[in-house]
């Protein structure tokens, strides 16, 4: 059973920066890619950041390169998102997805994080 649990939302003024962690279990992701999506109120989900786990190749939206990165750590099992030059813009629930690297959709999810920018 797939577990991914996220933490590191919070509150955080205009310019500034926050780094949110997924912690995935229950199996190996070696042909995984897992992904950061987030939805603001009012709007539907939207994708943020990939990362294949294999070959850590990174896609972004295009409203957050440069300033969002997507990063993995093998051994403990965890995707990170470090996000700079926050903006009120960003204000959302972000949640860490996985998927097989074939697959369409994206099957497992997180119960997602509060990520608040204040102007």
């Amino acid at each position: 059973q797939v577990q991914l649990v996220e933490s590191g939302g919070g509150l955080v003024q205009t310019g500034g920066s926050l780094r949110l962690s997924c912690a995935a279990s229950g199996r190996t992701f070696d042909n995984y890619n897992m992904g950061w999506f987030r939805q603001a109120p009012g709007k539907e989900r939207e994708f943020v950041a990939s990362i294949s786990w294999s070959d850590s190749s990174t896609y972004y939206l295009n409203s957050v390169k440069g300033r969002f990165t997507i990063s993995k750590d093998n051994a403990e099992n965890t995707v990170y998102l470090q996000m700079n030059s926050l903006q009120p813009k960003d204000t959302a629930v972000y949640y860490c997805a996985a998927r097989f690297v074939r697959a369409g959709i994206w099957p497992y999810w997180g119960r997602g994080t509060q990520v608040t920018v204040s102007s």
